[in-house]
């Protein structure tokens, strides 16, 4: 063991650390000015604050219910503001520079496309808006000395009707920026099955596919999408823990969905300030991570809605750290867990993780031992 594994990291160093984003919402991620602007641009005057900070705020205010309905709420506002070809472009390009200045090097970013057609789009033009706003985004990080990728996963909203519509949408739009599908929203009363042509169309066309499940709902909502829709993976799915019994002497007895889920290595999308919000963990330190990060699940880590939950990937490892003492190679291992779980080619995925990832914690770590050695180890 070395001495690298007995201290955290930095503020700064998990900053600069390479990290992996695989659950991000577009319309819960944009910057409290940018949606001033928007709003005053298209005429919307419901905004409950006209003042960036104070905007900020309440976002995360209006979000901290306990509550995922109160939650979704809030993307009341930034859909609002998110309905022209224009709007949608900057939004997407300013997701991809903020991930990347926070040290991203790959993101999938999801949105429902259906959210965005009251300013006439069809739901083709919103795709296209999107993806270049991306690029755009992605083109902008290089020039300010960051690299990022970023995929699109559009979502389809599980109370509406329009699950196979966006999934074709998603298909048509593989090979142009788009990774794969999801759908969200409120769990309980709207289960996955009630969209089951939509995931036998992607199993038929061999796509890629995850599923909000296990947030809000419980198990059956896991199994369902699971064992009946046949997800590539659990958006959230922290209510696995259910399906775990740990006895007074610290003994892990795993149900058999969890055995199944991390058997099968089936990646969870964890987001652990969101889970709080939403009622799913009390604290942190009291977070399922923590034990299914012991159990070696396929566990990521993830922002969920970065204005909602005021918070960052660097955020959610600081949280991490403080709560459970992770290090650098803590940090390496969640990382490269989202990697292998990407929806893009399995080559890609390895030359990100041999070629960035790998490399940019060698660095860090090589950084912390010479520091090290010049303070005689203090």
């Amino acid at each position: 063991m070395t001495s690298q594994t007995l201290n955290s990291p930095t503020a700064d160093q998990i900053r600069r650390a390479p990290k992996v984003l695989l659950h991000d919402h577009l319309d819960g991620g944009l910057r409290p000015g940018t949606i001033i602007e928007l709003a005053r641009d298209a005429g919307y005057e419901a905004l409950p604050e006209t003042e960036p900070d104070k905007l900020g705020i309440w976002f995360r205010e209006a979000a901290d219910s306990g509550s995922l309905e109160r939650y979704l709420e809030t993307f009341a506002h930034t859909c609002a503001v998110m309905q022209s070809r224009d709007a949608l472009f900057r939004v997407a390009a300013e997701c991809a520079q903020d991930l990347a200045e926070d040290g991203v090097v790959y993101a999938e970013v999801r949105y429902a496309p259906e959210q965005h057609l009251e300013g006439g789009l069809s739901l083709e033009e919103v795709v296209e808006a999107v993806n270049e706003g991306f690029r755009e985004g992605e083109r902008l990080a290089r020039e300010s000395g960051h690299r990022i990728r970023v995929g699109a996963l559009l979502t389809a909203m599980r109370h509406a009707a329009r699950a196979l519509e966006i999934a074709e949408l998603a298909n048509r739009y593989r090979d142009n920026g788009v990774v794969g599908f999801d759908i969200a929203g409120a769990e309980a009363g709207f289960p996955p099955t009630r969209h089951l042509d939509a995931f036998e169309y992607l199993k038929r066309e061999n796509n890629h596919f995850t599923i909000h499940a296990g947030e809000a709902f419980g198990l059956p909502s896991i199994w369902q999408a699971l064992q009946w829709c046949g997800a590539d993976r659990l958006g959230h799915g922290v209510r696995i823990i259910d399906d775990i019994e740990v006895a007074d002497d610290g003994s892990v007895k795993l149900g058999r969905l969890a055995a199944y889920v991390r058997d099968k290595r089936i990646p969870l999308e964890m987001c652990p300030t969101s889970n709080l919000q939403t009622g799913a963990a009390d604290s942190i330190a009291a977070h399922p991570i923590g034990l299914l990060r012991k159990l070696h699940f396929r566990t990521t880590v993830n922002t969920d809605n970065r204005l909602m939950s005021g918070t960052s990937m660097s955020r959610e490892f600081e949280l991490l750290t403080e709560a459970f003492g992770y290090t650098l190679d803590d940090m390496q291992w969640f990382t490269v867990n989202a990697m292998k779980s990407a929806f893009i080619p399995f080559d890609e995925r390895l030359a990100m993780i041999n070629d960035v990832i790998k490399p940019g914690y060698a660095e860090l770590k090589s950084e912390w031992l010479f520091r090290q050695t010049a303070t005689g180890g203090n």
